[in-house]
């Protein structure tokens, strides 16, 4: 694999000088995939031209009649008499004819090349006099399917991707995940799947980040490899035009529908809006903004809200990790009354803010408190670091449920595999670990023990659910005419707004109450209020109720002795600079919480229960914890002495 690759990477030397860098992916990844498609069709290729002798160059043969009189099972065609090999021989002619062949092939084929912009390559190598160096290079590169596997060949192409990315200092783990990873997630969703060896048994995998199409290619295999007559299809949406072609192409080859892979947004244009699926997979983007789509995501929870995909909340735009996870769960079968039918099941990869980013009540939480109110959660998979070829962070697997088996309902499994890997003897950008088949099978082991150990905890639903409390404190302030205070007073919003008149007038009777009282204080409100009033009357300052509040309260400062300032009910007013929050767990009364863990040090404490919030948080980290006591001082000054000792030996050394 890693052979072809070298070598259909090495045309890049004939680009050198006429293409910068990070333009060689333009040229090599459509060729690849041109390479890959006449290798596909040769061996029916004169069979093919047979059958479609006698139609009209724009009249496509129905597929069928095709299959049927040249005992060609895909789904695509060329008509052209040229392959790779052919066009060579014809130097003079060779743009028209590459031209040619591209628009030999069926119209639903051609659509990958023009993502490529293809006919604008094949014209600028003609222009810069490579076109036959290139061709004659492809033509020697067999990729057909007995020589390349569908597998093989989905390496090479993310290997090519990767370099790629790498000359032009994009990021590779935005077009594919690890093979590796997605072997883990295939193997964990298959894992209860006890109808898969059903003959005839029919399954639809779904990836709405589809990238280059590694995770429906695994998820076939596997399939594949447990009942090789079932029937599967593979069905994904990719944004990425280039990805998207790579896919589509695979697919394809594999005998897929043409129409199962959509180039497109996912999270504002979704394809396949009317299906669901009994698998799906993803790895969206780590920690991408939503800015660009903010107007239709927001617009779809809003007007369609639980009907819709946004329903339970939206989480911050700079991140829209949780809206691809709202998404797949939108897409996994509902359960069946159908026995021979299956509840969908997805793995989703994530990085470690959904877990816990967002306060209660906020659009986080609250997608997370749904995804557990509906027990769509069956397990978390921590994953080690350095895994990804973008990014060295930690990075989980959410493991997605319809339908729970029995023990597994009103559970959730945590899985820490973050020390279960290999380092790789080379790294490939920041991925320098991988998952060995012995790490994945301990992991699906422990998935599938579903008990506790030192890697696997299991928790009830409720266990990440909390209730954030408001704790007040009652407002009892005194009150003086000093500087400071007459100052804030002043800067108070409503004051500020008073004409420029107004605001001198009230500094002189606030400056001459100063000077008159020495800036004396009191605790006694009503007496303080009466006297301000009598001041303001006397310099025929008339202030509305709300700035005369604004006023009044801006020459007051919290005093624990002074007078408890109430409400006109009799409640006490609460002081909004000591309010403070607790999150308090799931199985406790907030009550009791009160009295045990505030009130014996704020006895006038109370909750405002009008604003309490629900909320969730899966803290991984914390539950596989593992405390190390320090080394005893002992020890620690034994090994300091034994250091500057050496010091000193080795300083007298030097003097001597």
């Amino acid at each position: 694999m890693l052979n072809h690759a070298q070598f259909i990477w090495s045309v890049a030397d004939t680009l050198r000088g006429a293409y910068k860098q990070h333009q060689y992916g333009d040229v090599i990844l459509p060729f690849t995939v041109l390479a890959r498609l006449d290798a596909v069709l040769a061996p029916t290729k004169e069979a093919v031209l047979e059958a479609v002798e006698g139609f009209e160059p724009d009249q496509e043969p129905p597929l069928g009649m095709l299959r049927a009189r040249a005992g060609h099972h895909y789904s695509f065609f060329n008509r052209s008499r040229h392959t790779l090999k052919t066009l060579r021989g014809d130097a003079d002619n060779i743009e028209e004819n590459l031209r040619g062949y591209v628009n030999g092939f069926s119209e639903n084929i051609r659509d990958i090349f023009e993502q490529y912009k293809f006919e604008d390559t094949i014209i600028d190598l003609a222009r810069h006099d490579l076109l036959l160096q290139v061709l004659q290079h492809f033509a020697k590169t067999n990729l057909h399917p007995d020589r390349v596997s569908n597998d093989q060949m989905g390496h090479i192409f993310e290997e090519l991707i990767r370099r790629f990315a790498e000359a032009s200092n994009e990021t590779a783990g935005e077009h594919f995940t690890p093979r590796e990873v997605i072997e883990l997630m295939v193997t964990l969703l298959l894992n209860e799947e006890e109808d898969l060896t059903t003959p005839g048994v029919v399954r639809d995998v779904y990836d709405p980040t589809a990238g280059t199409g590694g995770m429906l290619s695994v998820a076939d295999d596997k399939v594949k490899a447990i009942n090789p007559e079932a029937s599967v299809n593979l069905l994904g949406q990719e944004l990425n035009p280039s990805s998207y072609a790579i896919c589509k192409a695979d697919m394809v080859v594999k005998g897929q529908s043409i129409d199962n892979i959509v180039l497109g947004d996912t999270l504002t244009n979704p394809a396949f809006r009317s299906r669901t699926f009994h698998y799906g997979l993803s790895n969206p983007p780590f920690g991408v903004d939503w800015k660009q789509r903010r107007l239709q995501v927001e617009t779809e929870h809003k007007v369609q809200g639980y009907d819709g995909r946004f329903g339970p909340g939206l989480p911050r735009v700079s991140d829209g990790s949780l809206l691809f996870l709202m998404h797949l769960v939108s897409k996994l079968r509902e359960p069946s009354v159908d026995a021979q039918d299956v509840a969908g099941r997805g793995a989703i990869v994530l990085n470690g803010s959904p877990l816990f980013t967002g306060g209660a009540g906020s659009g986080e939480s609250n997608i997370r408190k749904w995804v557990l109110d509906n027990d769509y959660l069956e397990a978390i998979v921590g994953l080690p670091t350095d895994m990804f070829y973008n990014t060295g962070i930690s990075t989980y697997i959410w493991v997605l449920n319809k339908a729970k088996s029995e023990p597994r309902q009103g559970k959730v499994q945590l899985i820490d595999a973050t020390e279960m890997f290999e380092k790789m003897r080379k790294s490939v950008g920041s991925k320098r670990n991988k998952l060995s088949d012995e790490n994945i099978t301990t992991i699906a082991g422990l998935y599938a023990g579903f008990e506790e150990s030192k890697h696997s905890k299991i928790f009830a639903n409720e266990d990440f659910y909390y209730r954030t409390i408001t704790v007040e404190r009652p407002l009892r302030l005194n009150y003086a005419y000093t500087t400071e205070r007459i100052e804030h007073a002043l800067a108070a919003k409503a004051i500020a707004k008073l004409s420029g008149a107004a605001q001198a007038t009230l500094r002189q009777v606030l400056e001459q109450a100063g000077a008159e009282t020495s800036g004396q204080i009191s605790t006694q409100r009503e007496a303080f209020d009466k006297d301000l009033k009598a001041r303001l009357d006397k310099a025929d300052v008339a202030l509305k109720p709300a700035e005369f509040k604004a006023l009044f309260g801006g020459l007051g400062e919290h005093d624990e002795d002074g007078e408890l300032v109430t409400k006109r009910n009799g409640d006490p007013e609460p002081n909004t600079d000591l309010r403070d929050t607790e999150n308090v767990s799931w199985d406790q009364d907030i009550h009791e919480y009160l009295e045990r863990q505030v009130r014996p040090f704020i006895p006038d404490a109370w909750i405002d229960e009008s604003k309490t919030k629900e909320g969730v948080e899966i803290p991984f980290t914390r539950h596989f914890y593992e405390y190390l006591p320090p080394r005893p001082l002992e020890e620690i000054d034994r090994d300091l002495d034994e250091v500057l000792g050496r010091i000193r030996s080795r300083l007298e050394q030097v003097k001597v």
